[in-house]
């Protein structure tokens, strides 16, 4: 199954469906070791995403995921806007000139995002943030991957390794963000951008299989 404009589609819509759902969840996460804001924030940031593609449809992949990264640059507050940002953005570039992904394109679109998100936040694994989720699943699907997998399973790989490392967080001590600033204190709170990463690739599996 190759993935074009429609499914990317999609995919942003369900995703102002599922922030709009956890907003609650997050916005309790960090409530616990951050400003209290990331449920809100992402909330917020895809209905705005949701509502800008509804009223603009852009031509091609590249032209939706630079618009939605425009949208969360400009309306999520905190780290969140401009990390998210820069993952659709990366993703936008490594898109362009392609009227539909294949599944080997997607691997790579979603990789250039994560490497943006890495680029862009100078993290690491280990540092009780969103890669935490991110990076255990771009390596899972790129073993999936080269070893012939479909879509669905490279997908639920992903979905499958990203939950494993946000709830992986939970023991971590933060080195990054605002929850660095607890120290020891942040040992013991599942991290909210792991959280919200998770989501993001999990709603792209349910939405694409």
């Amino acid at each position: 199954m190759a993935i074009g404009k429609h499914e990317v589609l999609l995919w942003l819509e369900a995703l102002a469906r599922v922030y709009g759902e956890n907003r609650d969840r997050l916005t309790e996460l960090d409530s616990a070791i951050g400003d209290a804001d990331h449920g809100v924030n992402m909330d917020r940031g895809f209905s705005a995403v949701k509502t800008e593609l509804a009223a603009n449809v852009p031509a091609d992949i590249r032209s939706v995921l630079q618009a939605a990264a425009t949208v969360l640059i400009r309306t999520v507050g905190g780290a969140a806007g401009p990390l998210y940002g820069t993952f659709f953005l990366r993703a936008a570039a490594a898109a362009a000139g392609k009227q539909q992904l294949e599944t080997s394109d997607l691997v790579a679109t979603f990789r250039a995002g994560v490497e943006g998100v890495q680029a862009r936040g100078k993290a690491v694994a280990g540092d009780k943030t969103m890669l935490d989720a991110l990076l255990p699943a771009m390596a899972a699907m790129t073993a999936k991957l080269e070893s012939g997998g479909a879509l669905a399973e490279i997908l639920d790989a992903g979905v499958t390794a990203a939950e494993k490392g946000m709830l992986g967080t939970i023991p971590m001590q933060a080195r990054k963000g605002r929850a660095s600033y607890l120290g020891p204190r942040s040992i013991g709170h599942q991290d909210p951008g792991a959280t919200s990463a998770w989501l993001l690739l999990k709603t792209a599996a349910e939405t694409w299989t």
